[in-house]
């Protein structure tokens, strides 16, 4: 791993967590299902993970990760925080290859992990695509290997990835189930202008 990535926080899931923890319940420790502060109590034993909170309020479990882009992930957390300090620090940007090779993680789970994260960061709803007329195309790829399928001739055993591209604007990529009409248009309809093309004379 780069020397810039030794900070423990990158390296050790305990060290990672705890400093989520003191991040994002810098003014208490907010329950996510009820939101009452600072009314819960840290589960311990081997039957629980590290981590786990129990609000005294509602009786629900939670860690630090829920309602969090990390939330569910086997990635683990350190992993996160590494790549998304490699994001926000690189000036010209940084590819998911790229990360895939410093953290040492699949570049599945890397372009996941990259994708959220842009998502978390991206300020107020995207504006739709094609506007004033311009075009959008539409195309699909195949990367990787789904986990289990057996490498065959065809893409069956590949991951689908759908990409939006504005001539002269922006690019937007998703990670879709098939190229079937029920996966496909349901994101073209929410990612483009619904208007039609003005023709002035």
């Amino acid at each position: 791993m780069p020397a810039i990535l030794q900070n423990p926080i990158f390296t050790d899931e305990t060290k990672a967590r705890e400093w989520l923890e003191r991040r994002i319940w810098a003014t208490g420790r907010v329950c996510p299902h009820c939101g009452v502060v600072s009314y819960s109590t840290l589960l311990k034993g081997e039957k629980h993970r590290p981590g786990v909170y129990q609000c005294r309020a509602c009786r629900e479990q939670f860690t630090i990760t829920v309602g969090t882009v990390f939330e569910r992930s086997k990635i683990p957390l350190s992993k996160w925080l590494a790549a998304l300090f490699l994001m926000v620090s690189s000036k010209k940007g940084v590819s998911a290859h790229q990360v895939h090779r410093m953290l040492g993680i699949s570049y599945k789970s890397t372009w996941f992990m990259m994708h959220r994260l842009r998502e978390a960061m991206r300020q107020g709803d995207l504006a739709p695509m094609g506007g004033a007329g311009s075009i959008v195309e539409v195309d699909e790829t195949f990367i990787g290997r789904k986990k289990g399928a057996v490498v065959k001739q065809g893409v069956g055993h590949k991951h689908v990835v759908l990409t939006l591209v504005e001539r002269g604007g922006s690019v937007r990529s998703f990670h879709v189930d098939s190229v079937k009409k029920d996966d496909v248009l349901p994101i073209i309809r929410a990612n483009l202008d619904p208007r039609k093309p003005r023709h002035d004379g």
